[in-house]
């Protein structure tokens, strides 16, 4: 075949978008070597300019791309606050990194909060957004913001929610019904009703659109996308075992004799590791997504009702009224928490608040547990989390994934990180 109608061809099955079953189904194929770092495997567009192994050619892959040929991309921010502060801010300082380098003309074209939105077809300086932001006087509208991002003369629509709503959430069919691609680290689709699930999943290949949540669990930790890697690559997942939250990590990991349990909740919410409430971390429920998430990229068509949950919260301190209420009162139980760490202590162990998936039985569970001090779960600092996966490959030495799970920085990390994969599907060189 001539060179012009291969790239011809090339063109049309990423730009013009390539059948999801043809170009991965959506799904991040990161092989391990690539764990420290963004991008996906080479993509067909890279037939954009004419391919050359003389010095000529190799020259000229190297230049920067004529504005004609950049990967032009119109996004949209749902919910500019600590993840999507972050993520702005790495916005501001990398996009005119990533289009004088890698031909990548992002630009943010849309803002959104609960209230209010900002909407540009130039795209909005980053330099000052929130200012910018915060005297908009138009009202949000999530679907005028995807009408906006379609009306823009820029071929790839794309919304990132960085909301923890799932008011939003509900709004992802609609956005990608509309060719609209979708980024999240919000975890409401993923661990919501198993029919919404079913319903988004359909439309990535249905609608031909991107549907991206890397950071729904462990933040930027390439978790979601080594799943996937190993399941396109005929690998069976057998068991996902770990600790999921950053906040329960620093907690236990903090929790050694001498000190109090109430003690250390109490320092990870002055130092921002916990919800408002810290019930929210202690309840378990959020480990509960995460472990409802992973079963589902593992195979098992779990419900988040069907994960039984072992909550750190008193049974006593459910119903108080606020926050205030149950920190005040927290310090009651601490002899019950304390009865805990002392006897693994004596057996050698540490305690850890551990999510899992069983493949084979098909069930989930979260729990607190007790581990050898030589185990990798003991190793933690701060607000790690790890995760180990066992699978036909990897048996029985498990494949591991550790390093910081929670936090702002790395969360947005992770979303910005599926952004330019994203693009990678679009032309975008690796």
């Amino acid at each position: 075949m001539p060179l012009s109608p291969l790239r011809d061809l090339a063109r049309l099955l990423t730009r013009g978008g390539l059948p999801l079953g043809l170009c991965g189904g959506g799904r991040s194929a990161w092989p391990p070597q690539i764990f420290g770092g963004g991008g996906g495997p080479r993509p067909l567009a890279t037939f954009g300019k004419e391919s050359s192994t003389t010095a000529e050619g190799a020259v000229n892959m190297a230049r920067p791309r004529a504005e004609a040929d950049e990967i032009k991309v119109a996004v949209g921010v749902v919910g500019p606050g600590l993840v999507g502060k972050a993520l702005l801010e790495q916005f501001r300082v990398q996009l005119p990194v990533l289009r004088a380098r890698r031909g990548l003309d992002i630009k943010i074209c849309a803002l959104a909060n609960s209230k209010r939105m900002l909407l540009s077809d130039s795209g909005i300086e980053l330099s000052d957004w929130k200012d910018r932001f915060e005297g908009s006087s138009e009202a949000s509208d999530l679907v005028g913001i995807k009408d906006h991002l379609l009306s823009c003369s820029m071929p790839i629509p794309v919304i990132i929610d960085c909301t923890a709503s799932d008011y939003v959430s509900d709004y992802y069919q609609q956005w990608m019904e509309s060719g609209v691609h979708v980024i999240t680290p919000n975890k409401k689709v993923n661990s919501g009703p198993l029919e919404r699930y079913n319903a988004v999943k359909k439309l990535q290949e249905e609608k031909h659109v991107h549907y991206f949540y890397e950071a729904t669990v462990g933040a930027g930790l390439p978790v979601i996308g080594t799943i996937k890697h190993l399941v396109d690559t005929g690998d069976r997942i057998k068991s996902v075992e770990g600790v999921f939250s950053g906040t329960l990590s620093y907690i236990f990991n903090s929790f050694k004799r001498g000190t109090k349990f109430s003690d250390i909740v109490k320092t990870a919410k002055e130092n921002g590791f916990t919800e408002p409430d810290p019930r929210d971390d202690l309840s378990g429920t959020d480990v509960a997504r995460k472990v409802t998430t992973l079963a589902r990229e593992s195979g098992v068509g779990l419900e988040l009702s069907d994960i039984p949950v072992e909550s750190l919260v008193p049974k006593e301190l459910e119903s108080c009224s606020s926050s205030e209420e149950f920190m005040q009162k927290l310090p009651e139980f601490d002899d019950q928490m304390t009865k805990l760490q002392e006897e693994a202590a004596a057996a050698g162990e540490v305690l850890r608040y551990v999510g899992s998936v069983d493949v084979a039985t098909g069930k989930g569970t979260v729990s607190l547990k007790r581990y050898p001090e030589s185990h990798p779960f003991a190793q933690l600092n701060g607000t790690d989390n790890i995760i180990l996966c066992v699978t036909d490959r990897y048996d029985p030495q498990p494949l591991v994934i550790t390093g910081p799970g929670a936090g702002a920085e790395v969360t947005a990390g992770g979303v910005f990180s599926d952004l330019i994969r994203l693009c990678s599907h679009f032309g975008a060189p690796s």
